[in-house]
């Protein structure tokens, strides 16, 4: 169906750019998505398989796949990679714990053939909640510095209230036609 609604996009000369939004269930990834959308907080349940929507950003349009983040969904992230120009990777700032299981799909993906010209936003979220940590802290425990074959950024972010979407948002958009 995605197929489908690309290809007629691209005959009314309207160019599209692929986003996957990935991340471990729980981090936010729908609530982002929506409130792209809608800008508004929706209440969801943990996707399973994956929802797709069109954003328009500056006449930019985005056609953006939030792919579930279960366990058991992980391993089919790949077949979503194919024609993707970014990858927004979605990251739960008080979940510590499991910050070693995100660091792990994050350095697949990016060795990943159909996404090596993909650029990688991580939208550090949750930054309402009392001892999250700050993207910094991501930033350093993810290594992102060592990312030399992606461009990248990190944005702190909330979901619920749209705090820092904006300007994840505007950082893909003058992303495009730079590679």
């Amino acid at each position: 169906m995605g197929l489908i609604f690309a290809k007629l996009w691209s005959l009314f000369g309207n160019q599209e750019h692929k986003v996957i939004i990935v991340g471990l269930d729980n981090a936010g990834k729908t609530t982002i998505l929506y409130q792209f959308l809608m800008n508004e907080v929706v209440h969801t349940s943990p996707t399973i398989g994956s929802n797709v929507e069109e954003i328009v950003v500056k006449n930019t349009h985005f056609l953006m796949w939030d792919i579930g983040g279960q366990e058991s969904l992980r391993s089919s992230w790949n077949t979503y990679y194919s024609n993707t120009e970014f990858i927004i990777l979605v990251v739960d700032s008080i979940d510590r714990e499991r910050l070693s299981i995100t660091k792990e799909e994050l350095y697949r993906m990016l060795a990943h053939e159909d996404l090596q010209k993909a650029a990688v936003l991580i939208f550090a979220n949750k930054q309402d909640m009392k001892g999250c940590m700050t993207a910094a802290e991501i930033s350093a425990y993810l290594t992102l510095s060592s990312i030399k074959d992606h461009p990248w950024h990190i944005q702190s972010c909330c979901a619920l209230t749209g705090e820092g979407l904006c300007q994840g948002l505007e950082w893909m958009t003058s992303r495009i036609g730079v590679r």
